[in-house]
């Protein structure tokens, strides 16, 4: 796992670095998402709300389309779908308590999980491995952000 100023990047996610959005496969095939330390950093560390747009549970959304809602005390952003499929639901943890997915934005504060339409095309789409890492570190560097 590579360390940028404090922020965690793990080479074996895909990411949609624009959106802070990063996602894994997990081994039933559905890919799991949350938002990166980079993201909550630029909310300033702190979440006071993570809500699933619960009427797209069980529907297919397209790629870029708000999954959930993350609040801040200042900002209301979406989590962006990082690619077409189905989502499948989110983590009630997490919803019961934001700051888990802070504390934990890879393990359990996940905030969806979704069912690809193509992984393969979405994947290709998305940066992983050094590349991912090379794409943070320069926005970590120009923005002069750290994830403490």
């Amino acid at each position: 796992m590579a360390r940028i100023r404090d922020c965690e990047v793990p080479e074996d996610c895909h990411y949609l670095v624009e959106k802070h959005v990063w996602a894994r496969v997990m081994p039933e095939g559905h890919v799991r998402l949350g938002l990166t330390p980079v993201g909550y950093a630029l909310l300033r560390n702190s979440v006071v709300a993570v809500e699933l747009q619960e009427q797209w549970i069980g529907q297919a959304v397209a790629r870029g389309q708000s999954i959930a809602l993350v609040e801040s005390l200042k900002y209301i952003g979406p989590l962006a779908a990082p690619f077409a499929g189905v989502l499948l639901r989110g983590n009630a943890l997490v919803e019961a308590d934001p700051d888990l997915a802070m504390r934990d934005p890879y393990g359990a504060g996940w905030i969806a999980e979704m069912l690809p339409d193509d992984w393969e095309a979405a994947s290709a789409e998305l940066l992983t491995g050094e590349e991912a890492v090379m794409s943070y570190q320069k926005l970590i560097e120009r923005l002069n952000l750290t994830c403490d």
